[in-house]
């Protein structure tokens, strides 16, 4: 039942995005910053959440294992943080987007690869292992990349503080994927025996925080709809091929290709919109409507992502 649940997280994801545009409140109270949680808000505690969960599905033995990939591994990484970012950016300019839009579309084009990418991968039939090492690693890399890349792209737009935004994603990333990995390690059994419901609960978090950014931005998705549709799609389409088409032309054999495909192509979307919807980041906006509109991509390249990466496993699971 677990797993049939989470192989269809697509249609879940999808769901939850229409409940929130009919019944805001059933997900705002996760982003408004209205409830805390030991002095923090809630969005940042379910972010942390997530990165514990991915935490407790890990060993040390598993950061050791990349050594056995290592060509893969590193055309997956570089794709992550080369091929998205610059194809943010290149669509923020070339479609005009004002600047909430354009800093939140380049934003989430510099996170790293998302949790779902691993279930989409094995669906895909791709290389599962290395689908969890590219998420493990990227999102390692992440927390000194993602402020340094917002940084220098987003910097045409907005003064990004890259320290704020590395202490951030210290914080929420790296301080409880450590604690999860530990954890997983003092406790064997008992993170195996929580391991089957986490990705269910990783994708349940996302969907909640998702929902709270539609649902609470729900007039300026209606306002700016044609743009924010238009360019989150070109996002998550172009990284999907250019990632399989770089994989391709490095000389990584089909199944590892469509790995470095489906995390080059779907990003963690939660990750982005917590850290645009970050009373720190929204800070550095002159206008208070465009650091509104900032966290707005990241919650639609959620909807896009999982629709084109799901479509993408079917057809590769039929070809075998």
């Amino acid at each position: 039942m677990l797993r049939r649940l989470t192989n269809n997280f697509a249609p879940l994801t999808l769901a939850g995005v229409a409940l929130a545009w009919f019944v805001p409140g059933a997900f705002t109270w996760v982003t408004d910053g209205s409830h805390r949680l030991l002095g923090q808000p809630l969005l940042s505690v379910f972010l942390g959440l997530i990165m514990l969960a991915m935490g407790l599905t890990l060993r040390f033995a598993d950061f050791r294992a990349l050594v056995t990939m290592p060509r893969a591994f590193l055309v997956g990484v570089v794709g992550q943080f080369a091929i998205m970012p610059l194809v943010g950016f290149a669509i923020a300019r070339g479609m005009g987007l004002e600047q909430g839009l354009a800093v939140g579309l380049i934003l989430v084009a510099c996170c790293p690869g998302g949790t779902a990418s691993n279930i989409v991968t094995y669906l895909a039939k791709g290389n599962v292992a290395l689908s969890v090492a590219m998420t493990m690693a990227s999102t390692l890399v992440a927390i000194a990349a993602t402020p340094l890349l917002a940084g220098a792209l987003a910097g045409a737009y907005v003064d990004i503080d890259r320290w704020s935004l590395f202490a951030h994603m210290v914080t929420i990333v790296l301080v409880p994927l450590i604690a999860g990995t530990v954890l997983s390690e003092l406790l064997p059994r008992a993170a195996s025996a929580v391991g089957e419901v986490l990705p269910l609960v990783a994708i349940v978090l996302v969907i909640l925080i998702v929902g709270g950014i539609v649902g609470g931005a729900k007039d300026l998705i209606r306002a700016h709809a044609g743009a924010l549709l238009i360019a989150t799609f070109l996002l998550h389409l172009l990284g999907f091929g250019f990632g399989y088409a770089f994989a391709r032309l490095m000389g990584l054999a089909s199944r590892e290709a469509r790995t470095v495909c489906i995390e080059v192509g779907m990003q963690n979307s939660g990750l982005g919109s917590g850290l645009a919807k970050a009373p720190s980041f929204a800070a550095q906006f002159a206008s208070a409507s465009q650091a509104a509109l900032a966290p707005v991509p990241a919650a639609l390249s959620a909807v896009w992502h999982v629709c084109i990466g799901s479509l993408l496993a079917s057809w590769w699971r039929r070809r075998g």
